[in-house]
């Protein structure tokens, strides 16, 4: 099966020898994304609602150049430094999805790339 590599301006781009999401027929494979301003590369000043905030914009503008959006999302993976902050991630994250709500898993990490307190990675089914 052919892929495709996704790839947007309006999103960070990679940190490591990684595409922002890779296409395999229909479906879509994101990879992690944390709370960088795509426009700086800098990570956002802010609590844990501001940094998942962006992160799903990220995830929002990947999905749009893949020609899909958050709505196709089947499954989303979740690693926070902290589970303390698991109730307003799932604040944040209601903002940004709707019934039906994708799969998802939330773990606990002891770090993540740039001292960032989430990141989100996915898997979206297109039509």
């Amino acid at each position: 099966m052919p892929t495709t590599i996704i790839s947007t301006d309006r999103a960070p781009g990679a940190i490591g020898p990684y595409s922002q999401a890779v296409r395999a027929g229909n479906t879509v494979y994101f990879s992690g994304q944390i709370p960088l301003d795509p426009a700086t590369g800098k990570l956002v000043e802010g609590d844990i609602a501001a940094q998942t905030r962006r992160v799903f914009d990220n995830l929002t503008a990947v999905a749009e150049a893949a020609g899909g959006s958050l709505a196709k999302f089947v499954r989303v993976g979740i690693y926070v430094t902290d589970l303390a902050n698991f109730a307003t991630v799932n604040q944040v994250m209601a903002d940004y999805f709707q019934a039906p709500f994708p799969a998802r898993s939330t773990i606990e990490v002891s770090g993540l790339p740039k001292g960032a307190q989430v990141e989100v990675d996915a898997v979206m089914v297109l039509d």
